[in-house]
């Protein structure tokens, strides 16, 4: 099976749909409820929470084998330095890296015993450097970080480790942090090399392909799935 999380809405959900087309039988883990269409089983569960997240995973192991895991939820709130507050700081590391550490201490054994797995964290553009979202980029590139060192360590067992970073993604979280139509936004389009702000499917695609055995000469890499924004001469 395959778990993702946050796959309740926005780049989550497209990825579950997607693999759900490829035969994927999915495992959803999120504080929202993914609704009845969902394309396969859910357990509601905030990700920040380390206890009630240990309760999950001891219920979710116990009822199922796990072969890929995508680490996907990542809540991030734009904050220029200056208004940076420590209980929100808190809650991203606890998310975004606390989380997807303690999801794969609870599923790799289980992919070692069967000398098989894939896990795709998911990463940013942030995390080369974007005004108001240092600590949101930041924790993203400790992530990638993290995917280089546990593809070193989980290589010998068949599990390959990889991260895909969004550039621009039409999601909810970035409409809230750029308006439709502000300049700001209007700035980060016209910088994107593609000409066009990227769909939660484009990220899919990436995440479907690093699942796949056809990806299995692959370990320690991220995939920049952002138009060409992390090679433009025009950050924004």
């Amino acid at each position: 099976m395959t778990l993702v999380t946050g796959a309740s809405r926005g780049i989550g959900r497209a990825i579950a749909e997607r693999l759900a087309r490829e035969g994927h039988e999915l495992i959803n883990l999120s504080r929202s409820y993914p609704g009845k269409d969902f394309p396969g089983v859910s357990y509601s569960v905030d990700l920040s929470d380390a206890k009630a997240l240990g309760k999950v995973l001891e219920k979710l192991c116990a009822e199922h084998s796990v072969d890929n895991l995508v680490n996907n939820a990542a809540p991030g709130e734009r904050a220029v330095l200056e208004k940076i507050a420590m209980a929100e700081l808190d809650r991203m590391v606890d998310t975004n890296l606390r989380a997807a550490i303690l999801l794969a201490q609870a599923i790799v054994p289980g992919m070692r015993t069967k000398g098989r797995g894939r896990i795709v964290n998911i990463g940013s553009r942030a995390a080369l450097g974007l005004a108001g979202l240092s600590v949101y980029g930041a924790i993203k590139g400790a992530l990638v970080s993290a995917t280089r060192s546990w593809a070193l360590e989980l290589a010998r067992d068949g599990i390959t480790v990889n991260a895909v970073a969004p550039g621009p993604i039409a999601t909810a979280m970035f409409d809230k942090n750029f308006p439709p139509d502000s300049p700001r936004r209007n700035t980060i389009l016209a910088s994107i090399p593609v000409g066009r702000i990227g769909a939660p499917a484009d990220v899919a695609a990436a995440v479907a392909f690093l699942l796949s055995d056809d990806a299995s000469f692959i370990t320690g890499q991220t995939l920049n799935v952002c138009g060409g924004l992390s090679i433009s001469s025009t950050p924004f």
